[in-house]
């Protein structure tokens, strides 16, 4: 990346600007740094928090740390946030940056909004107004629970889609299993003391709708993959990324089972990663549920 002067593997093309300085070195990212954030998958959070820690033990009382990590600590059902207060404490500024942004638009200038939910928000609101620019705009929330829960359960609805578009189920199928995902998405949050209407944002209903109908969406390709016959782990290969849906599946059944939240699509994806029942029959399982409000 130094000497091309971009991330060549993950976004060719996309030139980083002469103020970004690229380093090895985590220590040498730290030094002079008041604000932080880590863009890591969600398994490798804790570590990179506990290395910040080792590296800058001050941190806590001296910087401002967000991330744009998706999903729950698989090992222990844990948000983002939760991680990071378990290891930086919680006296602290800290913020999530969630919302509909693939790399690619980003890196192209394509205009794009997200948001920026904050335990601080005199912190949301300086990171809002440093990202924004021409082609990008950040908004503001207080709703860390509710961004952190939007941006995990998405992953593994557009999984759903990404199988239901792959075996031809159509798009009314497509848009019933986004609408319902997001009453889904949306109960579980609330069941976790998030705000109803932060599901209906760009962290919401925003990410969710993207991920679920665009290609770009690894999480979406992994469902075709599965539908053409592939295994996870060929589709892995194929993919060459961080399926973050695959673990997300997992932990977010577990934490919908311990909070009794009732979440039936989410439930038959985990079935099909991880207990082989065929797509059809997950499919039928969902369609044969008992009749009831909307």
């Amino acid at each position: 990346m130094t000497q091309d002067g971009e991330n060549s593997r993950y976004l060719p093309g996309a030139k980083f600007p002469d103020t970004l300085h690229v380093s090895p070195t985590l220590s040498d990212c730290l030094n002079g740094a008041k604000d932080i954030l880590i863009a890591v998958p969600s398994h490798g959070l804790r570590e990179t928090l506990e290395k910040l820690k080792e590296l800058r033990p001050s941190l806590a009382n001296s910087g401002r740390i967000c991330w744009a990590t998706k999903g729950f600590e698989l090992s222990t059902g844990r948000l983002p946030h939760q991680v990071a207060e378990e290891v930086l404490g919680d006296n602290m500024p800290m913020a999530v940056l969630s919302g509909p942004t693939f790399a690619k638009e980003v890196g192209a200038g394509l205009p794009t909004a997200m948001t920026v939910a904050a335990n601080d928000i005199a912190f949301a609101t300086d990171l809002a107004a440093s990202l924004s620019g021409d082609n990008f705009r950040a908004y503001t929330s207080d709703d860390m629970v509710g961004v952190e829960v939007g941006g995990a359960v998405k992953n593994v609805l557009a999984i759903s889609a990404g199988l239901s578009d792959g075996l031809g189920f159509g798009a009314n199928t497509r848009i019933a299993l986004i609408n319902r995902g997001l009453a889904e998405m949306t109960r579980l949050g609330v069941a976790l003391g998030a705000k109803a209407d932060t599901f209906m944002g760009l962290a919401g209903m925003g990410d969710l709708v993207l991920t679920c109908t665009d290609n770009l969406s690894r999480n979406r390709r992994m469902g075709l993959a599965l539908a053409s016959g592939k295994s996870i782990s060929e589709a892995q290969e194929e993919i060459q990324q961080v399926v973050e849906g695959v673990l997300a599946a997992k932990a977010v059944r577990e934490v919908a089972e311990r909070l009794q939240v009732e979440m039936p699509i989410c439930e038959e994806t985990y079935r099909i990663l991880y207990e082989g029942v065929p797509p059809a029959e997950a499919v039928a399982a969902l369609m044969s549920r008992a009749l009831k409000p909307e």
